[in-house]
């Protein structure tokens, strides 16, 4: 996607997804719903798209900094509920600054190709586990869930890890008991 769409979120999902608008606007209106759910005001009308790469860029450069959740939460916040231009440098910039991040550092690292190769090597990856869109969750690089889930999906996955994770220890009256100071020899 470019970063100035002239696309709207319903436009752009009826034609990515072959779907009438309105179905469109149905489909935003459950996320807006789910979001309002878990406390989240979603603005799917007047959300801007734009491509996020360069997002994707500053949030590694936040990594880097020890402020990646921060950046991440920021820009989510921004693009979901303030309808902010995340693809936009110098909104970008400004959003860096509120989290901490320095001014000078984040305009230079934006307008080179700092981060390109890390944002990438992340494509590849998510490539490679067959993430399509987000959200999407990987447990143990076994399981995946995708989309929003409910609670219980979650706990009923993590069950399901757990009990596969197991460990059954095979033990008999004759075996050995060794550790790093040597085995134990068994009285017979």
């Amino acid at each position: 996607m470019g970063r100035d769409s002239k696309e709207n979120m319903h436009e752009a999902l009826a034609r990515k997804y072959g779907m009438s608008i309105a179905q469109a606007k149905a489909n935003t209106e459950r996320v807006v719903q789910m979001a309002k759910e878990v406390g989240l005001d979603y603005q799917m009308n007047t959300l801007i798209l734009t491509n996020t790469f360069d997002a994707h860029r500053l949030t590694m450069y936040a990594k880097h900094k020890g402020l990646m959740k921060e950046m991440t939460e920021r820009i989510l916040q921004a693009y979901f509920t303030e309808s902010k231009h995340i693809g936009d440098h110098e909104t970008l910039t400004e959003l860096a600054v509120e989290v901490g991040l320095n001014r000078e550092s984040v305009a230079k690292m934006l307008a080179s190709d700092e981060m390109t190769d890390v944002v990438r090597a992340d494509e590849q990856t998510a490539k490679q586990y067959g993430v399509t869109g987000v959200p999407f969750f990987l447990i143990n690089k076994k399981y995946a869930l995708t989309g929003a889930q409910p609670t219980d999906t979650f706990v009923q996955a993590l069950k399901k890890v757990i009990a596969e994770n197991e460990i059954t220890v095979l033990k008999s009256e004759d075996g050995l008991n060794c550790d790093d100071d040597g085995c134990e020899i068994p009285n017979k």
